[in-house]
């Protein structure tokens, strides 16, 4: 089966792969994608390599190209235009809400939005309003707004 393997053999098994990245975007198959389309090249270039060293090279070449790119990944990581997005407390950090409720022995509720939010911060009675400063965990961390 794999005793007349030429360039555009590897050229169309670049291709299958990539279109499998498209439909499956895990970014696994575009590095095994990159060893085919380097072995057809290679191929070209030398064309009586026999099947058995072009498995070789694409195997070799596929663990070079997947470590490689798990190596850059983790020196340059990904920069978010939505840093917060799966943190929602850190979305409320500086914003200044009215408390419904005193805050007693310094925890206390706050209504946000859609939802009730457990506080920390300095006891004050209701009607009082608070910064959020921190949030630790699913605890908001409150101040006192200074009034002027």
């Amino acid at each position: 089966m794999f005793d007349h393997l030429v360039f555009w053999h590897w050229w169309i098994v670049a291709g299958v792969l990539l279109i499998i990245e498209m439909l499956a975007p895990t970014a696994f198959f575009l590095w095994l994608a990159i060893a085919a389309a380097i072995t057809g090249l290679l191929t070209l270039i030398v064309p009586g390599m026999g099947a058995e060293w072009q498995l070789i090279l694409f195997a070799v070449l596929s663990v070079l190209a997947t470590l490689a790119s798990r190596r850059w990944k983790l020196t340059k990581p990904g920069i978010s235009d939505q840093p917060s997005l799966n943190r929602r407390g850190h979305y409320y950090i500086d914003r200044v809400f009215t408390l419904e409720e005193p805050v007693v022995n310094g925890i206390g509720k706050i209504k946000v939005d859609d939802s009730t939010w457990k506080i920390n911060g300095p006891d004050l009675p209701a009607g009082d309003k608070v910064k959020v400063v921190s949030v630790d965990g699913v605890v908001l961390l409150v101040e006192p707004v200074v009034k002027i």
